[in-house]
């Protein structure tokens, strides 16, 4: 652990970084003061905005030389995904997952010094994840599928030689379309420590148990059916952008995925 302290580093800041950015654009996009919002008084095209900002940040966080270093997981659920596929050791994966949590937590913390009220408003509250008009059922049915989903499409680009530089493109639209589309659903989460984050300064432990329990649940399913279909030897790596330069922590066969 000592010798990945680096990584770890990283994906604290990796988190903290999309928090920013999820916080600034959620107040751009949701303060009723905010000029974007009397410009684009229609709710999906605002959301269309906010997918596509954080599409983007995702995107831009993958391919970034710290997204290149410790694999872009940013998510405990990711992260144990990888974990039970056999790709992460086992401290190194308590060790994301706790920097993941601080460096969310961080994030939304600098955030509400910035931006103040508009942060707190009602109708952004931190960015926090909660279930729509369907209630608890339906947003943790639903986030369990859209995370099956992401981890499908995830192990599915990432293992296949041509299509393995695409994963933080495919990753992020997927980020763009559920934020359009789902996110009346269940807030879309996708990550227990994403939702943590944006929970402690809103209060809002309701339906917390849905971003803890379901994120992990539909990504782990996705595994179990990759690795039923392909086998754990099929997956080469826990990045989810692996390029030739740099040293790689987790237990790598990426050199036979560029020689098939």
């Amino acid at each position: 652990m000592r010798a990945h302290w680096p990584e770890y580093l990283i994906e604290a800041a990796g988190l903290g970084v999309f928090m920013v950015s999820a916080c600034a654009f959620g107040a751009l996009l949701g303060y009723p003061a905010s000029p974007v919002v009397q410009a684009v008084p229609d709710p999906l095209a605002r959301r269309g905005l906010m997918g596509l900002a954080m599409g983007l940040t995702a995107v831009a966080l993958i391919y970034s030389p710290w997204g290149r270093r410790s694999g872009a997981h940013f998510n405990p659920a990711t992260t144990l995904t990888f974990w039970r596929l056999g790709k992460v050791a086992t401290a190194d994966a308590a060790a994301y997952a706790a920097a993941q949590a601080l460096g969310g937590l961080a994030g939304v913390a600098l955030a509400a010094t910035l931006l103040g009220g508009a942060l707190a408003h009602p109708s952004v509250r931190y960015v926090a994840t909660v279930p729509g008009t369907g209630g608890p059922p339906v947003a943790f049915a639903a986030e369990i599928a859209i995370t099956f989903v992401l981890m499908t499409v995830v192990l599915g680009v990432s293992n296949t030689a041509r299509l393995a530089p695409f994963t933080g493109v495919a990753a992020g639209a997927l980020v763009a379309l559920y934020i359009t589309l789902e996110a009346p659903v269940s807030g879309m989460s996708m990550n227990p420590a994403r939702s943590l984050a944006s929970a402690v300064p809103a209060g809002a432990w309701g339906a917390f148990w849905i971003y803890l329990v379901a994120p992990p649940l539909g990504m782990l399913l996705a595994a179990e059916v990759y690795a039923r279909r392909h086998g754990e030897r099929a997956v080469y790596c826990a990045k989810l952008h692996h390029g030739r330069a740099g040293r790689c922590i987790f237990r790598c066969r990426h050199a036979e995925l560029r020689g098939r």
